[in-house]
């Protein structure tokens, strides 16, 4: 009876920290979003209400301690193979998500997650097949199945924190998937070994432990730097796996780019050799020819800005070389992305403040009488912006660290066609701020876009922003002048229709407007 309650508590353990696991392991390809946490939330309840009937029959037929550590030890080989096996179907669902293929993306999305049915599945046979092997008197089946269930949910709670808390952030996503299998294993392996004395499987245990140790140590520590060498996409310069991100650094001559979570969207690029960055960070630019009208703007040095979503460092390196040395503050989620910044994108400049932190909660500790002329929200995840940074909550917030005549500019991506969360943000801005405008960076039209959205601390024109940059003095440089003076003929003021909705911290369904725009270009209407 105490091995099987040990059992099935490390059943409940793997099965929780694979499915905390999984979504880390979906989150770069997929997103962080509710309907990838619903469906595999849905799956994997799925998957264990078939192995608990699949337990259940099988205990009838096979009611022996061999039998039921032979299929946890399956279990365990199989959660083993996961991070082994899902490189190149993870590889199909990036290309699907580049390409926008329908049928390639709604497959592989299917195929990554069948990729947790089977060990699910076996895992959830352990409890059932437990209690009957546990039971030997009817009158005691009830308190029997209820201590053994009581204990398979403890171990479910620790295996919900484990991978969060020590797991993941100490040995990475694919080493945790191995160490939960280890552990199960080597349950099973004491079992197998102390407590069957007789049966023809008793090593079987012990053969799927050392088999998934030597699956670890030969695997793994080239897993990572394979599924990137195999793309000829420029010259890796840098990868590693943070605690929010897989990050690549890849080059082409002395143009770099940072890419995010197997490369599905450039976060950051550096162009050592061009005054602009020849994207969407260049219309960042722009953003204090909406503040004044003031024409000698361009002379002065004390424009104070905060860049939500630093990454790498583009908009503060494209700030300071165009402007001068204005104070900047920037934050950024990921510490290790600023640490990349610094050593591939030039992002030392003394005026920068890098500071690693969720934007919005950074604002929050604020002091009330903490003020920018500019804030740039680029915190983006292609083709998410997280919600908590599209609401009314968060640009009032915006709004009360913002000087009077500051500007707020914020990216948000589009198709050629469906400006559905464009419209959306300029409606939601429009409830704080007295004047929106938008500012299309134009594209393939067989791609999604960008837009830059501006909202203004007091009410301003579309004339004046045109005669700011036409009186863009000759001191800043002519490359920049001449882009000013190209997006001029893309700026317009922001119109979103009447039933547009407005974004709040209760209802912001950010992802429903993503899903619309995408299943939009699916069907070929860009």
């Amino acid at each position: 009876m105490k091995f099987l309650s040990l059992l099935v508590f490390a059943a409940g353990a793997v099965t929780l920290g694979v499915e905390l696991s999984a979504a880390r392991l979906l989150d770069p390809w997929f997103g962080n979003s509710q309907i990838v946490w619903a469906g595999l939330i849905g799956l994997i309840l799925l998957y264990l209400a078939v192995g608990a009937w699949l337990g259940g029959r099988l205990a009838d037929r096979y009611p022996t301690l061999e039998a039921l550590l032979t299929v946890a030890s399956l279990a365990g080989v199989g959660v083993a193979l996961i991070p082994s096996v899902s490189p190149p179907i993870l590889r199909l669902a990036a290309q699907g998500l580049n390409s926008y293929a329908p049928g390639l993306l709604v497959g592989t999305l299917l195929a990554v997650l069948m990729l947790f049915s089977l060990p699910i599945i076996l895992l959830g046979t352990v409890s059932p097949w437990a209690v009957r092997l546990a039971v030997s008197d009817l009158n005691e089946a009830g308190r029997v199945a209820g201590r053994l269930y009581a204990l398979g949910t403890l171990g479910s709670i620790v295996g919900t924190f484990l991978p969060v808390l020590w797991l993941i952030p100490a040995y990475g996503t694919r080493w945790s998937f191995y160490l939960l299998a280890l552990g199960l294993l080597a349950v099973c392996t004491v079992g197998g070994l102390l407590i069957v004395v007789r049966g023809r499987l008793r090593w079987l245990p012990l053969a799927a432990l050392l088999l998934v140790a030597l699956l670890l140590l030969l695997g793994t520590p080239s897993a990572v730097r394979a599924r990137w060498d195999d793309d000829a996409d420029g010259a890796l310069l840098y990868e590693d796996e943070s605690l929010y991100n897989y990050i690549a650094v890849r080059a082409w001559g002395s143009e770099r780019h940072l890419k995010l979570n197997e490369g599905v969207g450039i976060h950051s690029v550096y162009h050592p050799e061009s005054r602009l960055s020849q994207g969407i960070w260049d219309y960042f630019l722009l953003a204090p020819l909406f503040r004044t009208e003031n024409r000698d703007w361009g002379l002065e040095s004390s424009e104070r800005a905060l860049v939500i979503g630093l990454a790498a460092g583009t908009v503060p390196g494209l700030y300071t070389d165009v402007y001068g040395p204005w104070p900047i503050t920037g934050v950024e989620l990921d510490p290790e992305i600023l640490e990349v910044g610094e050593r591939f994108f030039g992002m030392d400049q003394p005026n920068l403040t890098a500071i690693a932190g969720d934007g919005r909660r950074w604002l929050q500790q604020q002091p009330a009488d903490s003020r920018f002329d500019l804030i740039l929200v680029d915190a983006y995840r292609p083709p998410y912006i997280p919600f908590h940074l599209t609401t009314v909550e968060f640009f009032a917030l915006v709004r009360s660290h913002l000087s009077e005549r500051g500007v707020v500019a914020i990216n948000v991506g589009r198709t050629t066609r469906n400006y559905a969360l464009v419209d959306a943000l300029s409606q939601t801005v429009g409830k704080i701020f007295p004047t929106v405008f938008v500012v299309d960076e134009p594209g393939p039209v067989d791609d999604l876009g960008n837009s830059l959205v501006v909202a203004t601390g007091q009410p301003f024109t579309l004339a004046a922003f045109q005669a700011n940059v036409a009186a863009l003095p000759d001191s800043l440089p002519a490359e920049f002048r001449n882009f000013a003076v190209e997006a001029t003929r893309r700026a317009r003021n922001a119109t979103p229709p009447q039933d547009t909705p407005i974004f709040t911290d209760d209802r912001a369904p950010v992802e429903q407007v993503v899903h619309g725009i995408i299943w939009d270009f699916l069907q070929g209407e860009r």
